[in-house]
Order: structure tokens, then C-alpha cells, then sequence
């Protein structure tokens, strides 16, 4: 649970380096920005260029060679894994693009699953809130079923309403398009939208350089380093 007013998300300064063969390697190099409550961010780039190991810096699900990432003011870096699986489960909601549903539960106990490990909504009221976050994604009549049977996009829908299941301020995504045709991949963005309008704050890696317009802002990664952080008009309030 956030514990202060600061801004969602703080990288300072963020450093990645991989030893390879051929000597020392920047997956990132010396990132520095902020994002804001209730922001949609885009992250773009080509293929290699440091977007995915962002992504899970930003997660705490990697740690960074230098530099920090907060979440709330929090440093991830200095976390164990209990704490980050906690920060996980409450301040940030993670949707993956290849869904990393359970492929034995349905879609219904995969929204249940993140609420009974961190405890934080009251038993009594889980299955009302998994119905209500279902509801959201128009996936309720679809809650009794296995993932293999939901087309792609539908499963992209149950990943994200896993992902809120706790109701989490941030929502984290790695390309949770990429997997899917154009006009499943439209109706996931006009949900990232809407969840924005909803004081969600959204930070997602895409490859739709057309899509992505509709981000309030889009951040540029090339070579491992920021090149670009644009406001979109969108961003700028404009509608046409």
C-alpha cells in the first residue's frame, strides 16, 4: 500500500550492465524520469534496445547495476524478494505478453489467486471483488472457463484483471499487445486508456508505433539509453 504522496514511479539515474565475451555491456545507460499519478506512459524501441529490462526494473523483478527505482518513494533495489512480491501484490499490477495465466485454474481463481496471497481484501469479499474486476474487462461470463479455452485477447483481459485484482495504483506492462491482431490490440489500449481516466497509473512497453498515440506520453529507448520523452496530444488534453 502506498505510504506517501510522492510520485508513483522515480528512476534516478538507472544503470544495467550484462558481462558478455566481447567485454561489458549497457542494457541501460544512466535512465533518469519520473511518471505521475493517473499517467499513461509508452515505452518504445527496437528490438534489443533496453525496453524489456526497463520493464523489469520497474517491476523489481530484475535489480539494477546502479542508480535506483522508486515506487512510492520506495527504493526497489534495496528490497528482498518478500518485499517486492509484497510491493507486487499491492502497489503494482503486472501484465505480461504472454499472460502467465494458470493454465489449470480458471479465469475466475486467477483473479482470486493475488487477492488470497496478500490478504489485503477480506476473504469474505474476494469474490465480489474478482466479479467486479471481471466486470470491468466484460469477461464474467467467461469466469467458469480455462484460459485455452479464451481466444487471445481474451486472455490478455484476464491477465489485466488479475493484475487489478488488489486494486493496485500502478499497472506494468511488456508488450501485452504483441501477441495480438489489430483490433484486439486497439481494445487493450482503449482499456489502459480508460483505466488512466481512472487515476491508474500505466507504464507500458509496445512496438505499435501508431497505438501508441493514444499514451499520454511516450518515452524513447535506444541503446539502452532515453532518447526521446514526448507528450502526446492526447497528453496535451487534445481530442482531435
Amino acid at each position: 500500500m502506498k505510504e506517501n504522496s510522492e510520485d508513483p514511479i522515480q528512476v534516478n539515474d538507472l544503470c544495467k550492465y550484462f558481462e558478455t565475451k566481447a567485454g561489458k555491456v549497457a542494457a541501460l545507460d544512466h535512465i533518469s524520469f519520473s511518471v505521475q499519478d493517473g499517467d499513461f506512459v509508452g515505452i518504445v524501441g527496437k528490438s534489443g534496445s533496453g525496453k524489456s529490462t526497463l520493464i523489469n526494473m520497474l517491476a523489481g523483478i530484475d535489480k539494477p547495476s546502479s542508480g535506483s527505482v522508486r515506487i512510492f518513494g520506495r527504493k526497489l533495489e534495496e528490497m528482498n524478494e518478500n518485499q517486492l512480491a509484497l510491493i507486487r501484490g499491492s502497489d503494482v499490477g503486472i501484465v505480461f505478453q504472454f499472460f502467465q495465466l494458470l493454465p489449470v485454474l480458471t479465469v475466475l481463481e486467477n483473479v482470486l489467486l493475488p487477492m488470497d496471497f496478500l490478504g489485503r481484501v477480506p476473504e469474505k469479499e474476494r469474490m465480489e471483488r474478482a466479479y467486479e474486476v471481471l466486470r470491468m474487462m466484460d469477461l464474467q461470463d467467461h469466469a467458469g472457463k480455462l484460459p485455452s479455452e479464451l481466444s487471445g485477447g481474451l486472455q490478455q483481459k484476464a491477465a489485466i484483471a488479475r493484475a487489478l485484482a488488489n486494486d493496485p495504483p500502478v499497472i506494468i506492462a511488456d508488450e501485452p499487445t504483441g501477441n495480438l491482431d489489430s483490433a484486439a490490440a486497439e481494445k487493450i489500449f482503449c482499456l489502459f486508456e480508460e483505466l488512466s481516466g481512472k487515476a491508474k497509473t500505466i507504464v507500458m512497453v509496445t512496438h505499435d508505433s501508431e497505438l501508441v498515440r493514444m499514451a499520454h506520453r511516450i518515452l524513447t529507448i535506444r541503446d539502452g539509453a532515453l532518447t526521446g520523452d514526448e507528450v502526446t496530444a492526447r497528453g496535451r488534453g487534445e481530442t482531435a
